[in-house]
């Protein structure tokens, strides 16, 4: 009796053995029957490269069938219907891909796969999984180093951002290759592109310098977009959601497909909108997307317009510290600081963490931006591709606020004489508007005339004019025919002409990547701001930008790359404007060092880096903001930016995927002086005083950013998702001080997706997401400014911050057709 019981564990073991041996094989050639290099094959949520011999192999899988898709740059993407248990080996040859206009050009700038830059993409999938209405950075919350963070709390209207701790003004973007960032601020606005990630196929974060692309340099990092695809197939999408705070996403899509296997449309209309978590912190966001191109085996031209118009409730002041810790003790000094009396004062010294400073009933921001992009690309044979690009931007817009008792001289408005009384200051609304045209052409030449060899050459002439003016619209006690003169103008333009090379060579198991960027920049500008008259600066610069990578190949799962990479950077308009020791703003720039690991089999994907960025004449914010919300910054001799990161992802069991990230860093400036203001009695700047730190913290830098992200699956169309994120401590200023600073943060989301077909629906979307689920008091983003009053002669400051909500959900319902 028990021989036969050890006799069929045997063969159950034995059984078991071979069913665990079982290795499934995938041959992937190239159209010309070679075997295609680095080819991306994924089943089961296992993904790979392809060898030297162009194989992939997976092991482990059941006797079902799956679906396999294979992926790669210039060629039909395949899917297969596939039972590894039936075909044990796989071949197929891949198609010339005919309609691949976005993905090449957006190759031009993009880091390639295995290239010597440490970067993360995020895939169409992914997107649309966290598209619920929050705005583009809080897609990439759980890539390494971001930092996110909301004016109104809830992540739709204004939002913010940083990379390594660069805020978005040394972030590059570009859509399609063409570059997004406001060419003064530098800064990219996604308030204005309400729900273009609806029209997103994917999105890379390069962080670092990164490759040579179009627009401003990456000094933190980059993202490049590549809109969506062209789907040969009509369809019809609608995508809805709503949540806390009244917020709504109503989106229309609906693409033609392919019509006469040659010419294709999309459409997109789009509405968010949210009562905000802060008090009136409102937003109501719309958008248009309009595409049509003409697709042949090697020509593509097609043409693009998309539009969004924001109209968002003024929540730029923040938090006073006393509300959004709760400890008081100091709230009646905030008060007299932010001169608040009667009504107001008593709604201060009652206020809570939604306080919001602003009551006047048109508090808002309103802006429009709309863009046109006529993409053509032209593919004479296997091995080159042209692609050129003319785009114009044009943007207007302007904040509108409610000023109490303001002084009438500072708008060119003669005092007033009542009642044998002269009135020098009253209320007042006013206008500060932004008017501006940016338009240019790109382009780029691809040229790969082995397996083993690919040029680039590309580039990019952008010109930009902008006027900046203020109005009053109304005016206690001011007749109308006083009114309407703009009481500041001023002028700007901007010429911005880059070229690059780059070289990609791989020698047996060594990938070498050169890439030398020639950037040439004319910025000038002049006349009158809201507080600086009679302006006028004129800066020429000439940067030359080298890159050079070295990537090892250990074996077909894992390398080894290192680079180094230097850029320069010119300053923003506000730098030239309102340099707070009134000193002419010097050019940034960096060098940056990386070198990483990455490995990636059927259940781990690993990508660990370390990193220095050594800056000279570093641009820092001071902690202190401007009047429109924008950071105030100095250059500093010295600083840099060391870190570790890791980036990782395993699949601990079919039903279970684990992923983490991980950037730890020392961001330091070696000498900081700091200038704190000195006032009179008359609140008349006397003097600053100076203090030097050594070796001190750059501001709002967090040394630590940590996420987590544990994902069952109890079916192929269900899952369930834990999110976590912590971020240490963030100084306010540049002198390491934790009473200027935002306390640690642990945020933890949950999030359920269910995906089916019903009443012959393609695919319907159910997807919840609960953010905050421990009711987190926290912030991620603020300022501080100090003072000394004369007569007291010690030190006083004030800090603010930007509450983000507490838990809070948003249900999404999405239906193609």
């Amino acid at each position: 009796m028990f021989n036969k019981v050890w006799a069929t564990i045997a063969l159950c073991l034995l059984t078991l053995m071979s069913y665990a041996q079982q290795i499934f094989t995938v041959r992937v050639l190239d159209s010309s029957g070679a075997p295609a290099i680095g080819a991306t094959v994924t089943i089961d949520g296992q993904t790979k490269s392809s060898n030297k011999q162009g194989i992939v192999q997976f092991s482990n899988l059941k006797d079902q069938f799956y679906n396999l898709k294979i992926s790669f740059i210039g060629y039909k993407s395949e899917v297969s219907r596939i039972n590894p248990a039936a075909v044990a080996n796989f071949s197929i040859q891949l198609k010339d891909e005919d309609f691949n206009f976005e993905e090449v050009y957006v190759s031009a700038t993009r880091a390639k796969e295995n290239s010597a830059t440490t970067f993360k993409t995020l895939n169409k999938e992914e997107i649309q999984k966290k598209n619920l209405g929050q705005d583009i950075p809080y897609l990439l919350d759980q890539t390494p180093g971001v930092v996110i963070g909301s004016d109104a709390g809830a992540g739709i209207g204004y939002t913010n951002m940083t990379i390594r701790g660069s805020d978005n003004e040394r972030i590059n973007v570009t859509l399609n290759g063409v570059p997004l960032n406001n060419p003064e601020s530098m800064g990219s606005f996604f308030v204005n592109l309400p729900d273009f990630a609806s029209n997103t196929e994917s999105i890379q974060i390069q962080r670092g310098i990164g490759t040579s692309t179009n627009g401003p340099a990456a000094f933190g990092a980059s993202l490049n977009f590549q809109t969506d695809r062209l789907e040969e197939k009509p369809y019809l999408e609608f995508n809805n959601a709503f949540g806390s705070y009244n917020s709504w996403k109503n989106t229309l899509k609906a693409g033609s497909g392919l019509i006469a296997n040659k010419y294709a449309f999309n459409a997109r209309l789009s509405r968010i909108s949210s009562d905000g978590y802060v008090d009136r912190a409102s937003s109501n966001l719309k958008s248009f997307y309009l595409d049509g191109g003409i697709y042949t085996d090697k020509h593509t031209l097609k043409a693009t317009v998309f539009s969004g118009k924001e109209k968002t409730y003024q929540a730029w002041y923040g938090l006073a510290e006393p509300l959004f810790t709760g400890n008081k003790d100091r709230i009646e000094e905030y008060a007299d600081n932010l001169w608040l009396f009667d009504a107001e004062r008593e709604r201060f010294l009652n206020g809570n963490r939604k306080y919001n400073y602003y009551t006047y009933d048109n508090q808002t921001d309103n802006y429009n931006q709309t863009h046109a992009h006529l993409n053509y690309s032209y593919r004479p044979s296997e091995k080159m591709t042209f692609n050129t690009a003319l785009h114009y931007t044009r943007g207007a817009g302007y904040y509108e606020e409610f000023r109490p008792m303001d002084g009438l001289t500072h708008y060119g408005i003669d005092t007033l004489l009542q009642n044998g009384e002269i009135i020098k200051n009253t209320d007042l609304i006013r206008r500060r508007w932004l008017d501006n045209h940016f338009y240019g052409l790109t382009y780029s030449l691809i040229y790969k005339p082995s397996n083993n060899l690919n040029f680039t050459l590309g580039g990019a002439y952008n010109q930009y004019k902008g006027d900046h003016y203020g109005e009053v619209i109304w005016a206690n006690l001011i007749p109308d025919d006083q009114l309407g003169e703009k009481y500041y103008f001023s002028q700007a333009n901007k010429n911005d002409f880059n070229f690059f090379a780059k070289a990609d060579y791989r020698l047996e198991n060594v990938l070498f990547n050169l890439d030398l960027q020639y950037r040439n920049i004319v910025y000038n500008g002049k006349g009158d701001d809201d507080k600086i008259k009679d302006f006028k600066f004129d800066d020429h610069h000439n940067f030359i930008n080298p890159k050079a990578g070295i990537t090892y190949f250990l074996n077909d799962n894992s390398n080894l790359y290192a680079s180094y990479a230097f850029a320069s950077k010119e300053p923003t308009r506000n730098d030239y404007v309102e340099n707070p020791i009134g000193a002419f703003p010097k050019t940034e720039k960096m060098q940056d060092i990386e070198a990483g690991y990455r490995f990636r089999n059927e259940n781990i994907n690993l990508g660990a880096n370390a990193y220095a960025m050594l800056y000279r004449d570093q641009l820092i914010p001071t902690g202190a903001l401007n009047d429109v919300g924008s950071a105030v910054r100095i250059n500093v001799d010295n600083s840099y930016r060391l870190g570790f990161e890791l980036d990782g992802s395993w699949r601990v069991h079919p039903k279970f995927l684990w992923a983490a990230t991980a950037a730890l860093s020392q961001n330091k400036i070696k000498d900081f002086v700091e200038h704190i203001p000195v006032y009179d009695a008359d609140f008349n700047v006397v003097k600053n005083e100076l203090i030097t730190h050594k070796s001190t913290d750059i501001a709002k830098s967090p040394a630590v950013v940590l996420s987590n992200n544990i994902t069952y699956k109890p079916i192929e169309a269900l899952s369930f998702s834990f999110l976590s994120k912590y971020i240490s401590r963030i100084y306010l200023d540049n002198t390491s001080d934790k009473n200027r600073s935002i306390a640690p943060s642990f945020v933890n989301n949950f999030q359920a997706v269910y995906t089916f077909s019903a009443f012959g629906i393609e695919k319907i979307d159910l997807n919840l997401m609960v953010n905050n689920i421990f009711n987190e008091k926290y912030a991620t983003a603020g300022y501080t400014y100090s003072m000394i009053m004369q007569s007291v002669g010690q030190r006083d400051y004030f800090n603010f911050y930007y509450p983000q909500a507490e838990t809070n959900a948003m249900l999404g319902l999405n239906i193609r057709f």
